[in-house]
């Protein structure tokens, strides 16, 4: 089946990527005031997807974000959008990861009605110009949304995700990627990959800055979002939402390491 990709042209001036809002208000209200704060208007503005997950408030998130940014569908809009009974992240069953989102995804799902449609609509991959290069816009994989593609990966990971995207786009010079949660970038050849991070959770390094990028002309760089990440966690145990997520917030190390592959553990 052919990707829906979408075309939001010549961007100028400096670019915020992010994704992973993961319905964390404190982050996203964080990150809107850092967009504010730099002068980047909403339509230079793209997520990667992911808006809602792990966090006590998926519709507030939305109210801020959907329809006011570019965004394409994270694995989370899709699954919830379908009305699938998990977030399909492609957790292996039994794993800490598995068993929280029996808490969270269904808390999320059942508060997103009026959001429904909105997801249908977001497209597979978004593609712009910038600086004379052309970037696409993706979640996880290009063929498998819920994919983790990790900064340690072999290249022929990456080089296997470029063609795939090529055979659907035509040429490109980068790609934008998340749902792994962590942000970096990867020279390939003569394309460059770049991670945005996610802004709904720590990059698990003890710290609880979250992450984002901004695109300028003089390339791509990271950066710590500081937000109160206290009254988040205050808002998951107000919920009800206790399965690790409301500590791996303020110590900013994931509830567990299932997905991360061996290098990248602690």
């Amino acid at each position: 089946m052919s990707k829906r990709i979408k075309d939001i042209g010549t961007l100028d001036g400096d670019v915020l990527l992010f994704g992973g809002a993961y319905s964390n208000l404190q982050a996203t209200e964080a990150l809107v005031g850092e967009a504010e704060r730099r002068g980047i208007s909403s339509t230079n503005i793209i997520c990667t997807g992911d808006l809602v997950a792990y966090c006590a408030d998926p519709t507030s998130v939305c109210d801020l974000l959907v329809d006011r940014v570019h965004c394409v569908a994270g694995n989370c809009e899709r699954q919830i959008a379908e009305g699938a009974s998990d977030c399909g992240c492609g957790f292996s069953e039994g794993t800490a990861c598995d068993l929280a989102s029996r808490g969270w995804y269904p808390y999320a799902s059942q508060r997103l009605d009026g959001y429904l449609d909105s997801f249908r609509d977001l497209p597979d991959a978004v593609t712009f110009m910038y600086q004379d290069a052309r970037y696409v816009v993706i979640h996880g994989g290009f063929n498998d949304i819920s994919r983790f593609i990790w900064p340690s990966d072999a290249e022929g990971v990456f080089e296997r995700e470029i063609s795939a995207i090529e055979r659907e786009t035509g040429p490109i010079n980068a790609v934008v990627a998340g749902h792994s949660g962590l942000a970096f970038q990867r020279q390939i050849g003569s394309r460059l990959w770049i991670n945005a991070g996610v802004i709904g959770m720590p990059p698990h390094d003890g710290r609880p800055q979250t992450r984002y990028a901004v695109l300028s002309p003089d390339g791509v760089r990271f950066h710590a979002l500081t937000y109160d990440y206290e009254a988040a966690a205050q808002a998951l145990i107000n919920a009800g939402l206790t399965q690790g997520y409301e500590k791996a917030l303020v110590s900013g190390y994931w509830p567990a390491e299932d997905i991360l592959p061996r290098e990248l553990r602690r």
